[in-house]
């Protein structure tokens, strides 16, 4: 199985970014999709994740910026980044648990410049 994100770059503060990610292999369908974020010098944090059934959660410092998402075929996961502040700047990466196995992507550099 193979986690392939994308949609990285570098924007202004207040811009917008959309990543994406999209899993190949065996598995069609992760229980739960997640994307995690690590600055540089810093622990990976949990930014949001999504279950089968779209129910969604999100670190306290994105709610209402961020937007997780599924495409139709669910080995796919979106995130919409609205709003990004410098502190966002960090290599983001995209995750899929399937009863209880983690899988993770290369991950995708985001910069926001102030």
């Amino acid at each position: 199985v193979q986690l392939q994100a994308s949609g990285g770059g570098l924007v202004q503060t207040g811009g917008s970014l959309r990543l994406s990610c999209v899993a190949s292999g065996s598995i069609r369908s992760f229980n739960v999709m997640a994307w995690y974020r690590q600055a540089q010098g810093q622990q990976r944090e949990l930014v949001a994740t999504i279950t089968t059934a779209g129910n969604t959660n999100y670190a306290d410092s994105v709610k209402g910026r961020f937007t997780i998402s599924r495409g139709n075929a669910k080995s796919t996961v979106y995130l919409q980044m609205n709003s990004l502040k410098p502190e966002d700047t960090a290599v983001y990466y995209c995750n899929g648990n399937y009863w209880g196995a983690d899988y993770w992507g290369q991950g995708t550099q985001v910069t926001v410049s102030s």
